[in-house]
């Protein structure tokens, strides 16, 4: 049997990793500032990460959601606390794209109504629902296209509330930042308009924070630099450090309702371990913070270059989007430089540093890329 070969694969098979470096079959060191897609956020092999893992294990594994698990009420407090939401409730799934299908479902029970806006480059997840609001014709299939999804061009506030005054959208679904579409930020306006539109048309505002959240913005949610409060806001990679792991924040107005939600492996006890000892990591060592300043720095100090249009994004969630396709830019930082990056359409390189990543390790960065260009 061989694997489904829908991946392009790098000639790199990495076999060991700590911090913000990996190792390769062959000894080669790299430095990592992709994190496996934004997964990981308190640095590969933490020792306290893999310290409670190896607890847990030795106690019990798994055991379905019948019973209780005293772990995910341990989240749900930390949780609260660390993001300031300690008022909403949390259901734990297993990713962000069941993250997505899960709030939009939600969002239609709560409402009653069918329809989702989402945005033009957004990226919510490749499951059925999520593929549907997303704005990606490589990866939606004819069963997909019969959700009932519009589109409208991000930070265009007026677009969306002529489809919100048609009065049958159950929610307005919305990256923190836009990452596979280009690290494109709504405005802090726009994320406020959104708040009020949908509360004055009786829709959810959604806020997809899979990418953009757990502190790699410098503020453990994106849209806390805007000061709104979404309905729901949806959680993923960064929440338990490459141990499959998601979840949603739901805000007060919505009721509960037995059997309305479910899951096999959400919330199990191995990914309740691995997702506290992420929020205890990232309060002990100040990520969040730490995010936001080394970010910041390397933001600031990409060289100028005729080669480069644009830098954009916050913290560590970065774009360098270049005038010329940035192929041969990132397999020579992979093969030459041995630097991880990853992109965001053909002519950007994205950064998705762990939050770990120090001011040294920011240096070697740009001055890598100011000999490159």
């Amino acid at each position: 049997m061989e694997l489904f070969d829908v991946y392009s694969l790098f000639d790199v098979t990495p076999v060991k990793a700590l911090g913000c470096k990996v190792w390769d079959d062959k000894g080669q060191e790299y430095l990592d500032l992709y994190g496996g897609h934004a997964v990981i956020s308190v640095g590969h092999s933490h020792p306290d990460y893999i310290a409670a893992l190896t607890d847990q294990l030795g106690k019990i594994g798994f055991y379905s959601n019948s019973v209780q698990n005293p772990l995910q009420v341990e989240l749900a407090r930390k949780l609260g606390k660390a993001c300031g939401y300690e008022d909403y409730s949390l259901f734990l799934d297993n990713s962000g794209a069941e993250s997505n299908e899960n709030a939009m479902k939600l969002a239609s029970f709560h409402t009653g109504k069918d329809r989702i806006v989402a945005f033009r480059k957004s990226f919510h997840g490749r499951t059925s629902g999520a593929v549907a609001v997303t704005d990606n014709p490589k990866i939606v299939s004819p069963f997909n296209a019969n959700h009932k999804v519009t589109f409208c061009d991000l930070n265009d506030a007026v677009a969306v509330e002529a489809e919100l005054a048609k009065g049958d959208v159950a929610g307005v679904i919305i990256e923190g930042i836009q990452g596979c579409g280009g690290i494109n930020l709504p405005t802090e306006n726009f994320l406020q308009t959104l708040e009020k539109l949908c509360k004055q048309y009786g829709a959810v505002l959604i806020l997809d924070e899979v990418q953009s959240g757990y502190g790699r913005t410098g503020k453990f949610f994106a849209h806390q630099w805007a000061g709104v409060k979404p309905g729901i806001i949806t959680m993923g990679k960064g929440i338990a450090n490459g141990f499959p792991c998601g979840g949603i924040l739901i805000s007060p107005e919505f009721q509960a309702v037995k059997g309305m939600l479910g899951t096999t492996f959400g919330g199990n006890y191995l990914a309740m371990a691995a997702a506290n000892a992420v929020l205890d990591i990232m309060e002990k060592e100040n990520l969040v913070e730490n995010a936001g300043k080394v970010g910041e720095w390397i933001k600031a100090n990409i060289p100028a270059s005729p080669k480069i249009k644009e830098v954009r994004g916050r913290g560590l969630m970065l774009g360098i989007e270049f005038n010329e396709p940035v192929a041969a830019i990132r397999k020579q930082l992979l093969f030459e430089k041995h630097i991880f990056t990853g992109v965001a359409g053909s002519n950007m390189v994205r950064l998705l540093a762990p939050l770990c990543l120090n001011m040294d390790q920011a240096k070697v960065f740009v001055d890598t890329l100011k000999e490159i260009l």
